[in-house]
């Protein structure tokens, strides 16, 4: 009888247990993983919505020239806008963290969060970096933080 090449002759199997291995390995995963998930500290609503909160009845402090419709006075599109910067939590689908928002008005938060006018965004970046930095003070005297404790 002739046997061919692509199938295995009739004999002495070797013992190998090869799903022993990986159920090793996926069990030191799911053991990994699961370390991993209770080590992250999940912000709770009641701290985000304390700085979010804060933004409400505010004027743009984000004034694009040429975009902005609440410079001087408080409009009611005026919401939070959050960071686009690495640097401040950004990453993927995850939003900066809360206290990285300032006030903005909705022109404004679409100039900021969408490149429809292909504006780059070093630019973009400097503009909300000038925002905060007028906003961080008013924020804390609003919410009677201490400026060390809101950085």
């Amino acid at each position: 009888m002739t046997w061919n090449s692509t199938f295995k002759k009739p004999g002495k199997r070797l013992e190998r247990k090869p799903w022993k291995k990986q159920l090793e390995r996926n069990t030191q995963t799911l053991v990994r993983r699961a370390a991993m998930k209770t080590t992250r500290k999940r912000v709770t609503v009641a701290e985000g919505k304390r700085f979010i909160d804060a933004c409400r009845g505010e004027e743009c402090y984000l004034r694009v020239p040429g975009v902005c419709c609440s410079i001087g006075w408080a409009h009611e599109s005026v919401v939070d806008c959050h960071s686009n910067q690495s640097r401040h939590g950004k990453a993927g689908a995850r939003k900066a963290d809360n206290i990285y928002t300032v006030p903005g008005c909705a022109p404004c938060h679409a100039w900021i969060d969408q490149n429809r006018v292909g504006t780059p965004k070093q630019v973009k970046y400097d503009v909300w970096d000038r925002a905060y930095e007028r906003w961080e003070p008013v924020r804390a005297r609003k919410m009677g933080l201490e400026m060390q404790e809101a950085v």
